[in-house]
């Protein structure tokens, strides 16, 4: 059977991101810098055929989609949104701190153990993105899928793929590219980006 690719991109930098603000289900818009990333971005996928396009229901991920692919036919997905960061949405490394230090500090250290309230549990978030991506492969099998989504959603798939708990260590850059396989009923790791511009 032939393998399915999955290019998981990332979308561009918002002015949360540089805020270094938590965004998670929050609907915030691509920055001008977010912008001229993917116009980049762009450049470098245009020598890939896509057969299928996804993309989260996130307006910073849909303007990704929209400078990347134009008027393509795509479809949305709900799953693939970032995580509910609860009561830390919106707000800054230094505010948590002051607000929230022990619960911040124990969740950092480990997302799967530490607690936000009113935040989506890592399980659940996982347990979501996992579903999604296993929709997305069952109905394109052998083909090249470009899924345009989150940090966070990249994270726990690849986390998951490397059996890995690190979660910082598997969110990727701004507008960047990661690809994935899916062959012989099992997802592989092919290229990943931790750096580039944040």
């Amino acid at each position: 059977m032939m393998a399915t690719k999955l290019i998981l991109i990332r979308h561009g930098v918002t002015q949360w991101n540089k805020q270094k603000r938590y965004c998670g289900y929050k609907d915030v818009n691509l920055s001008n810098q977010g912008r001229v990333q993917v116009a980049k971005l762009r450049k470098s996928l245009k020598q890939v055929s896509f057969d299928k396009i996804y993309c989260s229901n996130r307006k910073r991920a849909l303007q990704t989609k929209s400078i990347l692919f134009g008027k393509i036919d795509f479809v949305k997905v709900k799953d693939l949104r970032e995580i509910h960061f609860g009561v830390f949405e919106g707000l800054k490394h230094e505010q948590i701190m002051k607000k929230y230090s022990d619960v911040y500090q124990k969740w950092l250290k480990n997302p799967y153990q530490g607690c936000i309230p009113r935040a989506e549990s890592m399980q659940v978030f996982k347990k979501r993105v996992l579903k999604a991506i296993r929709m997305i492969v069952r109905f394109n099998p052998g083909k090249t899928v470009a899924v345009v989504c989150h940090g966070g959603v990249i994270g726990v798939l690849v986390g998951s793929i490397l059996k890995s708990k690190k979660f910082w260590e598997h969110v990727p850059s701004s507008a960047s590219v990661t690809i994935v396989e899916y062959a012989n009923l099992k997802l592989k790791l092919l290229e990943f980006d931790k750096q580039g511009m944040e």
